[in-house]
């Protein structure tokens, strides 16, 4: 028997989730404009914590709710609702520091933990990511930036890209060359960083597009994408996270995490525009007819549920996965790219739906699309995913003389 409902706790906890985002999240939203954004986001947090919601994935012991892969998944569904993001600072998972702090959770010693995880849960600072680099996009094995040992420290120099939220960070996670004789795979390690740091240089805030569209106060800025340049960065061996060499690996732990979060605010995002658009045709008439009545506007909106239908699945399947600790990065690829696309396209129709009205900012389209459209190459893009499933399709109708393993064949 195949049981696709949910478990009582995990319905209970979506309900008050959804409860603290509909009472209180989306009503602070508004205020974006008029308040500066942390101040909203301490009073949220507050207000989290006092409701037992904070921190949805960390481990019990290091201060989160400790929650599984898929009531986890089920509460960021509902987090997604909040469209500035506004909701995942609240409960304290938003990107980038909610990946980072899954794999300190998982690969860091307990000294890594107590200096750096714990005051990440308490949301006393904040972490970035500095992995990608000009040169070193969407192939992570290609980066330069090299780590030398000196006695018991190592010594940077390199530049990153693309570090979002460095500009407002404590600590940077930073991934560096340490042995390029090594394995492919095996000759990165990633290092804790303290910031400000005088090695860890920010260049700039590199634009881009879907800023202009972001609410803010007075033009403030919280988040940022930033250029770095590393010059003689000393740090000692025990900033290492997950061993020498394990760089690589903890890279993609970590964005493994990221690509499945992208998915379940995705869904919550392609809801709403789904909803608005739906709305709207039974709203309107043209040539004494209403818009909802016309077919081919009930195949455009036919195939926006479908494909949010496709997307639900998908990531309960890979919930499913990582609670049994099974190798999901084949359905990890396919969903990370199906459910990008699949937001662009529920977008682009909402936007057709309401003509003219849907390219204006008097609806929220032209503003999510640009976010939206981001997902097609953040955390890796469209081309190296299918790449990689390809490729597994391939080894599976060699080893099996089928391709069914790589296309879903093990659930039935």
């Amino acid at each position: 028997m195949i049981d696709f409902s949910l478990p009582p706790d995990v319905v209970a906890l979506r309900e008050k989730v959804a409860a603290f985002i509909d009472d209180v999240v989306l009503p602070a939203e508004a205020q974006i404009t008029s308040r500066p954004f942390m101040e909203i986001v301490k009073e949220l947090q507050a207000k989290a914590r006092a409701a037992g919601l904070w921190c949805p994935f960390v481990p019990k012991e290091y201060g989160g709710m400790g929650l599984s892969h898929l009531a986890n998944a089920i509460v960021q569904v509902e987090v997604g609702r909040s469209f500035s993001h506004l909701g995942a600072w609240a409960l304290n998972c938003m990107g980038p520091q909610d990946a980072t702090m899954l794999t300190l959770s998982e690969y860091g010693t307990e000294e890594q933990k107590q200096k750096y995880l714990v005051p990440l849960v308490n949301g006393d600072i904040r972490i970035c990511f500095s992995m990608t680099e000009r040169a070193a996009g969407a192939d992570a094995t290609g980066m330069q930036t090299a780590a030398v040992r000196d006695g018991d420290s190592w010594v940077l120099n390199g530049e990153k890209w693309f570090t979002s939220g460095a500009s407002h960070s404590n600590v940077a996670l930073l991934m560096a060359k340490t042995n390029p004789d090594a394995p492919r795979h095996q000759q990165f390690s990633t290092f804790l960083v303290d910031l400000p740091n005088p090695g860890y240089r920010i260049v700039r805030d590199v634009p881009v597009w879907g800023e202009e569209t972001t609410p803010s106060f007075q033009g403030e800025e919280w988040m940022g994408h930033a250029e770095v340049r590393i010059e003689n960065l000393r740090v000692s061996n025990d900033a290492i996270v997950g061993g020498e060499g394990q760089g690589f690996a903890m890279g993609q732990h970590r964005l493994g995490y990221g690509r499945l979060r992208h998915g379940m605010w995705s869904i919550a995002k392609a809801q709403a525009a789904l909803d608005m658009a739906t709305a709207y045709t039974i709203q309107r008439s043209t040539f004494g007819k209403q818009v909802a009545d016309r077919q081919g506007i009930q195949w455009m909106l036919a195939e926006c549920a479908q494909q949010i239908y496709i997307t639900r699945l998908m990531v309960l399947h890979i919930a499913w996965k990582m609670e049994q600790k099974m190798d999901l990065r084949v359905e990890n690829s396919m969903a990370k790219t199906y459910i990008a696309n699949m937001l662009c396209h529920v977008i682009d129709t909402a936007i057709q739906v309401h003509g003219a009205l849907g390219i204006t900012h008097d609806v929220p389209f032209a503003h999510w699309y640009s976010h939206a459209r981001t997902n097609r190459i953040v955390d890796g893009p469209d081309e190296v995913h299918r790449w990689n499933v390809g490729k597994a399709v391939i080894r599976a109708q060699q080893a099996d003389g089928t391709t069914a393993r790589a296309a879903g064949g093990e659930l039935f």
